[in-house]
């Protein structure tokens, strides 16, 4: 008896998990502005952070950092009902650092925890690097690259690049 490819128990698997995903995907965003914030919270469970906005309203971040690639957040009023979640880790809404400065905690408020923090630079001049995996464009495995600036304390800037966590072709040798 020879087994259709399509229908090994790998696959199925497969198939099943990224249904699961997406449909997960589909489900928190679709939540109405206006849904009491208890509801949402029995419906997806804890947030994974919370923080207090520039505003002083609470925000509430579900993300799968720091090896998921997907994040959502959303914004709870004095009434205790959510303005709506949206998907945070997407290049759109990175852009929302090009306005003014930001500051680590005000990044992390809007994004959540980065999935890297690491420094850059020579001695003289390092920087603070904050990476998020997320899937620029949509389709391709990225970190977004916050940089602080060598005081560490506002983004002096910030692109996408590859995400080396799925290079095929590490060639690194160990020593």
């Amino acid at each position: 008896m020879t087994t259709h490819p399509f229908l090994s128990f790998g696959r199925l698997a497969f198939v099943t998990a990224t249904l699961c995903l997406l449909t997960a995907c589909a489900s928190m965003t679709s939540v109405p502005p206006g849904t009491p914030v208890q509801q949402v919270l029995a419906q997806f469970g804890q947030a994974s952070y919370t923080c207090t906005n520039r505003d002083g309203s609470e925000r509430m971040i579900w993300s799968q950092q720091p090896y998921g690639q997907y994040a959502w957040g959303t914004n709870v009023n004095a009434t205790g009902n959510i303005e709506g979640i949206v998907p945070i880790l997407t290049d759109e809404h990175f852009d929302v650092l090009s306005s003014g400065s930001w500051t680590p905690d005000q990044v992390r408020c809007e994004f959540g925890r980065p999935a890297i923090i690491d420094t850059v630079g020579l001695p003289s001049s390092r920087e603070i690097v904050w990476s998020y995996r997320y899937k620029q464009s949509h389709v391709w495995n990225s970190l977004m690259y916050v940089h602080f600036g060598t005081d560490g304390q506002t983004v002096t800037r910030f692109y996408p690049g590859p995400d080396p966590m799925y290079d095929r072709n590490d060639m690194r040798i160990p020593f």
